[in-house]
């Protein structure tokens, strides 16, 4: 390999060698030249000395003289014997702010301990290194759960949040695991620099730095008044800081140089994290608002062995061969236009697949009890200031105005729903009732989050809320789940569920909640999958289930949506009469959606079917190849009597050689190549040749429609 200067001195020598000095040089040779100039650039940009010199040894100085405090402050306490119980029923001994949970890993044995990432301790995720204070149920975590996967991308976000400070003296904004559950990311504000791809390999220099050190995770609690202390040079900080209840415990974690506000828990050292590598840059607002100042996103993945991150390298490039939008154009399904961004057209093959979701979904409504509806596309404001939506969502919504009043674009159905149950009484023997639409939502997405078709502004749900008694919670809730384990064996896809309880700030009262839990996880047993406790993650207005499908490239996604919600209904003062008809009581309101947003779960099968479309889906069902014009007239018969039968089929009435014909089929995509001839036309058959397989069979015409129906049937 080359490096910089010989590279350099190879292409003058190219250049000289085979362009005149007068004529322009050629693109390869800009490119490169472009590379080269960016990559100089990425490695002699300057970072704020003066800054980073100013505030990571003030830091550091604070945190070291709280945590000495509180040190001092624990060698005081009694350390009074504690039992810990462990996940299989194992009791240890140990002592009360002493024994920490990384002793307890070593005394179970050294291999154990070498992977335990994170504990939880009576249901709390808890540092490895943080001492217990009382009688416990323990459970230790390695990388191969949720709680440890999280927990080491999240500190792998710390290890890279240090990286970038300690590079460019960037100030840093916020560095979570990702959403989708899969690597991590850190925002900061570096002024008017752009990160790219060229600057990855000095960010990873730095990272494997602090890797090598084998930097502890050290985590202390600070008043606000410390807190604002500590990061009075960094606003971002700052403004984090006073959003915080007044009542919150505010933590601090330092790993190396990095001191960083943090709620935590972390993995207990650097040295854990053997592999990391950045994967892309992008630029990012404070806070999701457009209108305050512009980050950049530098977000990575990491892996306790390099075999595990070659492997995700690996998956990733095969993901994009896949990438939606890039097959999409292909097979010529659907486009964007800068006059209308984030809301695409479908052409006519694109449409085809839309509807036949749509169609699928509609037809288990009708075995399901539900009722489909249809509602208005925009609302006066009153309706979403009753909803809550003005106050915290309106940001995220298209206004207008309409003879002097505010009016908007619907995000969702669910406020319109409550309109349709309020209209007249209900009665209690009318619910459960459910209501389905698939109306056109808008949602005013920030130009930079826009992609491809799975962040839109406009799209379809196929979104549903049932109107039930707290009574048949359960029942609903397990038809729910038998509805999406259908569709998804459908789809080839695999999930998992987690049961999301009651967070820290909630609506209603507790016994509602405890109530509601109880018949979630009740209908989860009965529905016989497995399913995880996700403690404190469920919604403000009340307990949900998360549903997350792996698709045939192993990545996860959250399409499906099951939630309970105790508040819209009383916010619309929504009530049914009961048995006493004298008496009213308050339906809980399930939101639910299968498919989730119709154009995201569309990208998501284009690409887990790597753009082979099974038959009951497929655009391109079938097209009929004469061999020469003398077979044409019988082509075109043939491709009469499929389209009537209900099925997509075109004919390849060009004069190219069948071979040609054939090949050009296979390419396009087409489920069944149809080739007939003279000897076909005689004996009224087809020459059936099946995508992706080489032999091929001779069938009638009517043995071919009674085969297109049994794969339509069999949802091949």
């Amino acid at each position: 390999m080359l490096c910089g200067a010989k590279l350099r001195s190879a292409l003058s020598f190219h250049f000289r060698r085979h362009y005149s000095p007068f004529s322009p040089p050629p693109p390869f040779l800009s490119l490169l030249r472009l590379r080269l100039f960016s990559s100089t650039m990425a490695s002699n940009l300057l970072k704020d000395e003066a800054y980073l010199q100013k505030v990571i040894p003030k830091r550091i100085q604070l945190f070291q003289s709280i945590q000495a405090k509180q040190l001092a402050h624990l060698q005081s306490l009694p350390s009074d014997p504690i039992k810990i119980t462990l996940l299989d029923g194992t009791v240890k001994e140990g002592k009360k702010w002493e024994t920490s949970p990384m002793d307890i890993a070593r005394s179970i044995g050294k291999g154990f301990a070498d992977k335990a990432l994170i504990s939880q301790v009576n249901g709390v995720l808890w540092d490895m290194s943080r001492p217990l204070e009382s009688d416990c149920e323990l459970k230790i975590f390695d990388f191969n759960t949720d709680e440890g996967r999280d927990t080491f991308w999240h500190s792998s976000a710390h290890i890279l949040g240090e990286a970038l400070e300690q590079q460019y003296g960037c100030k840093l904004c916020i560095g979570p695991c990702t959403t989708r559950g899969e690597g991590f990311y850190y925002d900061a504000y570096y002024g008017d620099l752009g990160l790219n791809d060229d600057h990855f390999k000095q960010i990873e220099s730095g990272t494997m730095k602090a890797v090598k050190e084998n930097q502890p995770f050290e985590r202390i609690e600070v008043s606000r008044d410390e807190a604002l202390e500590i990061f009075s040079d960094n606003n971002f900080k700052i403004e984090i800081i006073k959003d915080l209840p007044a009542d919150k415990t505010i933590t601090v974690y330092r790993c190396g140089p990095l001191v960083d506000l943090c709620r935590g828990p972390h993995i207990p050292n650097t040295s854990f994290v053997k592999a990391l590598a950045c994967l892309k840059a992008s630029s990012a607002y404070w806070r999701g608002n457009k209108d305050r100042e512009s980050l950049q996103r530098v977000y990575g993945i990491s892996y306790p062995d390099q075999k595990r991150l070659k492997e995700y390298i690996q998956r990733l490039e095969e993901a994009k061969k896949y990438d939606h939008r890039l097959l999409g154009t292909k097979q010529e399904l659907f486009f964007c236009h800068p006059l209308s961004p984030g809301s695409w057209f479908f052409l006519p093959q694109g449409a085809r697949i839309y509807n036949k979701l749509v169609d699928f979904i509609r037809s288990q409504y009708r075995e399901r009890g539900y009722q489909e509806v249809l509602s208005p596309n925009m609302y006066n404001m009153q309706l979403w200031e009753t909803s809550g939506h003005a106050a915290n969502y309106k940001e995220n919504m298209f206004l207008f105005e309409i003879e002097k009043q505010e009016f908007g674009l619907k995000p969702m159905n669910c406020p319109g729903h409550c309109l349709m149950f309020q209209h007249r009484v209900r009665s209690y023997r009318e619910l459960p009732l459910r209501f389905a639409d698939f109306g056109v939502l808008h949602r005013n997405e920030a130009s930079g989050a826009l992609t491809g078709l799975t962040r839109v502004r406009r799209f379809q749900q196929d979104d549903a809320h049932i109107f039930c008694r707290e009574s048949q919670i359960k029942d609903e809730v397990r038809g729910v789940l038998e509805f999406i384990k259908y569709v998804y064996d459908v789809f080839g896809f695999t999930f998992d569920l987690k049961l999301s309880t009651r967070p820290e700030k909630y609506l209603g009262d507790l016994a509602t909640w405890e109530k509601a839990e109880a018949a979630l996880a009740e209908a989860l047993d009965e529905f016989g999958k497995p399913w995880q406790n996700n403690e404190g993650d469920g919604a403000f207005y009340g307990p949900k289930i998360d549903i997350s499908v792996s698709d045939a490239l192993n990545r996860k996604f959250q399409c499906a949506t099951l939630q309970l919600d105790f508040q819209l209904p009383a916010r619309f003062e929504l009530y049914y009469s009961a048995e006493d008809e004298a008496k009213r009581e308050t339906p809980v309101m399930i939101h639910r959606a299968v498919l989730g947003s119709v154009e995201r779960m569309f990208a998501i099968l284009l690409e887990h079917y790597k753009g082979k479309w099974p038959f009951w889906l497929s655009p391109r069902q079938s097209i009929v190849c004469p061999v020469s014009e003398k077979s044409q007239s019988y082509a075109l018969k043939v491709q009469d009597q499929i389209f009537k039968a209900g099925y997509h089929v075109d004919v390849d009435t060009t004069d190219r050689k069948i071979q040609k014909k054939v090949r050009e089929a296979q390419l396009a995509q087409y489920n069944y190549i149809l080739v007939v001839g003279e000897e076909e036309a005689n004996t009224g058959q087809v020459s059936v040749r099946v995508r992706d397989k080489a032999d091929h069979s001779v069938m009638s015409i009517e043995n071919l429609l009674k085969h297109f129906e049994e794969e339509i049937a069999a949802f091949h």
